[in-house]
């Protein structure tokens, strides 16, 4: 497991950056942690580095986003952005991901999903886990674990 500290919000967008350097069309990453904690600047940061179009919002209330890779300077690959944090409380929260069709779109996408921790993992054979904590002094320490893959490999990539 990687850990990061990051002291701003200004910090975990560019950290978001960073990371889209290591991503590639059917990765899928889970976002964990508190509301406030910095998932959505992350995928923000993400977002910018692959270079998709559109403004990345919390898409707590659509569930999902898909954002087209730019053609005039992107590197190609879309963003799925999903939450499933209001999906927790329904009779069959695996079901209502299944209605999502995410597996449609994972192949050729990088996907980023809010609150998606035991309910999408089977969309990929590997993906990267990421759980951010925000302190009382609203500094985020971000913690990066590998789930199969050559996650490992990348993440080491990332200094």
């Amino acid at each position: 497991m990687t850990e990061v500290v990051l002291p701003t919000v200004a910090d975990t967008y560019a950290f978001g950056r960073r990371l889209a350097g290591l991503l590639r069309a059917g990765d899928l990453v889970l976002l964990t942690g508190p509301l406030g904690a910095g998932k959505t600047a992350l995928t923000r940061g993400i977002g910018s580095g692959l270079g998709v179009l559109g403004d990345i919002t919390s898409p707590t209330f659509v569930i999902a986003r898909v954002h087209r890779a730019d053609p005039a300077g992107g590197r190609g690959v879309a963003l799925v952005h999903a939450d499933a944090y209001r999906l927790g409380d329904a009779g069959d929260p695996r079901a209502e991901i299944d209605d999502l069709d995410l597996d449609a779109s994972v192949d050729e996408s990088v996907t980023v999903v809010e609150w998606g921790e035991g309910l999408v993992e089977q969309l990929a054979d590997a993906h990267l886990r990421i759980r951010l904590h925000r302190h009382d002094d609203d500094t985020r320490t971000v913690e990066l674990e590998p789930v199969g893959g050559d996650w490992a490999e990348r993440l080491a990539a990332l200094g």
